[in-house]
């Protein structure tokens, strides 16, 4: 560090940034109206991305424990590949799932449920739409559904087509408010069941309640449905590290069961917790990209104010700026002086966007359904960003003024 007279500190222009700021509020606050802007508006995209990915993790790609399903369909993003996927997609039958269930080695355990909608009363009440699932018991240690009161489907339940039934807490505080369910008996679809178990609260997941279900022994649900619904394995792996090693294994007996030739597609879906994450990742990166413009143009626009501030404030200290190099001030020490000023400058109008926008985020949550979250990374790089555009559009002004001559500087009269 050098001294006033001689050259440049560092807290000097940083003060005198913050002074100039507070002795004119309108006006600094206007100037760095763009950052602001531009700042919280990228807080509040990057909140609402992050938000809805923890969401969509927890809440719709989360299938259990390490766990993937073997379906009829994979996941599928446009009409014509699936109008071409109904054609070639066999179902999946109760002899892939002992094919699958017999051949596979690496898996923990295999699974099987099948679901529609029915309808379930229970003396004069009845709910309309509520999921009917029959599940095989295993079913029970790999979804995220766990029971709160009673039991799940057991093996015992399926091995003698038991009518039981495990429900949901929605489907429980609507049948019998203030009662036990426990023992109670409902009509699903016309067949009597027994409750023996009700879950823990869920809740919604994008506005739809899951907790509205009903689970009876799988046996039991092909006896009085039918076989004509597809049928969906779970294969759980032993750890995430099993996964892919696990899910080729299944897709290579599959494929074998199918006939499929080395080239030809799968005629069936692998669809895991990463599968519904990257189709949600390719979405997501959509609408970022999309906001980059917007941030960029609330960018320009305050870094172009903040450079003209600039501009006017090496005009109004054009006679201090010669008093400096008359005493022995460098070009680099005014340069760098007007460069941290303008800087410091942009930093507080990113401070301000980043509090606008963490303020913004903390309403919006707790008042809305939409889940946010910001992120310590995104806080960095947007007080990075605004900070950097303080220092390119402050380069003009500063070597503006650091080329002033100094006997025409101190002539000048204001």
């Amino acid at each position: 560090m050098r001294n006033l007279a001689g050259g440049f500190r560092v807290r000097e222009p940083v003060l005198v940034a913050l002074q100039t700021m507070r002795a004119h509020k309108l006006r600094s606050f206007l100037m760095l109206l763009g950052i602001i802007l531009s700042v919280s508006t990228l807080i509040l995209v990057v909140a609402v991305i992050e938000g809805t990915n923890r969401y969509i993790a927890d809440r719709v790609a989360n299938m259990g424990s390490n766990v993937f399903l073997v379906h009829q369909f994979p996941i599928i993003t446009n009409a014509a590949d699936f109008v071409k996927a109904q054609r070639r997609n066999r179902k999946v039958e109760w002899e892939d799932y002992e094919a699958l269930r017999a051949g596979l080695r690496l898996p923990l355990q295999v699974g099987v449920e099948v679901r529609r909608n029915g309808k379930v009363k229970s003396g004069a009440d009845s709910l309309e739409d509520v999921s009917i699932r029959g599940v095989t018991a295993n079913i029970g240690q790999m979804d995220v559904e766990e029971p709160q009161f009673g039991r799940y489907i057991s093996d015992a339940d399926n091995e003698h087509r038991g009518t039981t039934a495990f429900i949901g807490s929605e489907t429980a505080n609507r049948l019998f408010p203030s009662l036990d369910p426990i023992g109670k008996l409902i009509s699903v679809d016309g067949h009597e069941y027994e409750i023996v178990g009700t879950a823990k609260s869920i809740g919604t997941v994008l506005g739809q309640s899951q907790d509205n279900f009903v689970y009876i022994p799988i046996q039991t649900f092909l006896k009085h449905y039918g076989h004509n619904s597809s049928l969906s394995v779970n294969v759980q792996c032993r750890s995430a590290e099993w996964m892919e090693r696990t899910k080729d294994e299944a897709r290579a007996l599959m494929r074998a069961r199918r006939h499929l030739s080395p080239g030809a597609e799968d005629s069936f879906g692998i669809i895991s917790s990463d599968t519904i994450m990257g189709l949600w990742n390719k979405l997501t990166a959509v609408l970022a990209s999309s906001m980059i413009g917007i941030v960029s143009v609330f960018l320009v626009i305050g870094g172009v104010v903040i450079m003209n501030v600039m501009l006017a404030s090496v005009t109004e200290r054009t006679r201090e700026i010669g008093v400096r190099k008359s005493i022995g001030a460098r070009r680099r020490d005014i340069l760098m002086q007007f460069m941290v000023e303008s800087s410091v400058m942009a930093a507080v109008g990113g401070i301000l966007g980043i509090t606008v926008a963490w303020i913004g985020a903390v309403v919006v949550r707790n008042t809305t359904s939409v889940p946010m979250a910001v992120p310590l990374s995104a806080v960095v790089v947007a007080l990075t960003v605004s900070t950097a555009v303080g220092l390119f559009f402050g380069i003009y002004p500063a070597r503006k003024a650091a080329k002033l001559n100094p006997i025409e500087a101190l002539r000048f009269e204001t």
